[in-house]
């Protein structure tokens, strides 16, 4: 997700994408253990968006 889409979503978007991503994250994580997937930078690009989303979250609430 790039920074301007994150911008836009609702705070309880926000909430849900970040659960998701560091679900996905997690998982690519475990398969990449298990097996090396193909495309290991998968991992980077999910760690990176989970970060997005909790820096946007934080933010939001300090403001």
């Amino acid at each position: 997700m790039k920074n301007k889409e994150i911008k836009e979503l609702s705070v309880e978007e926000l909430k849900q994408r970040l659960a998701e991503y560091k679900k996905q994250h997690a998982d690519l994580k475990m398969a990449h253990f298990v097996t090396p997937l193909e495309n290991p930078l998968q991992i980077r690009t999910a760690r990176r968006t989970v970060a997005r989303l909790a820096t946007e979250l934080t933010n939001r609430e300090n403001q």
